[in-house]
């Protein structure tokens, strides 16, 4: 028997692959523009992966769920409610920030200078923060507690991967432009 909680988690769940079909229809096109100016992909190796981890976390959620019967946790739930929240805020600002220079994918136009607009002020990857504040409370929202480990910890290996693999690529105007920029969480600057 499907629960009210369980049902609203699934229509949270189907809103949200709607989303990332949407996001990947963005990408696409984004993608398209950056050839187009003589933009230079790298990190396919690990791209296929990250797609198919990406897809595996949305139906991991939901067979955990119905599958383990998981609970709603109230007062638990709705904190990591509001951390899904957070996450597809900050991941929207990032995308919004970056305009057509944002993509899923790792592809560089040759003497584009940096972003560091938006919540690139504060972080050099804005938008991975909103990734791993998602994996982690996403399934939390109905108590997918197994989930979150897994994906959280799948997560910071591929992110290791990811970053190196972008940030070399984005080379040394993207170093000096952020050098003093902190990857993930903000500096709280006094005086």
């Amino acid at each position: 028997m499907v629960t009210g909680t369980q049902a609203l988690f699934a229509g949270f769940m189907g809103l949200l692959i709607a989303e990332r079909l949407l996001e990947l229809v963005l990408s696409k096109r984004n993608a398209a523009r950056a050839f187009a100016r003589g933009g230079v992909e790298t990190g396919q190796g690990h791209y296929r992966f990250m797609v198919v981890f990406h897809t595996l976390f949305l139906f991991a959620c939901v067979a955990e769920v119905f599958g383990l019967q998981r609970p709603f946790w109230g007062a638990w739930s709705w904190a990591a409610l509001a951390g899904a929240g957070l996450a597809q805020g900050l991941r929207y600002w990032a995308i919004g920030t970056l305009g057509d220079r944002w993509n899923s994918r790792i592809i560089v136009v040759p003497g584009l200078a940096p972003v560091t607009g938006g919540p690139y002020r504060f972080l050099r990857h804005p938008n991975y923060v909103a990734v791993v504040l998602e994996l982690f409370c996403v399934p939390l929202i109905h108590g997918a507690w197994v989930t979150a480990v897994v994906f959280t910890v799948g997560n910071a290996a591929l992110l290791y991967v990811r970053i190196r693999a972008e940030e070399a690529a984005l080379g040394a105007m993207y170093s000096e432009a952020f050098a003093h920029r902190p990857r993930f969480i903000p500096e709280v600057r006094r005086g």
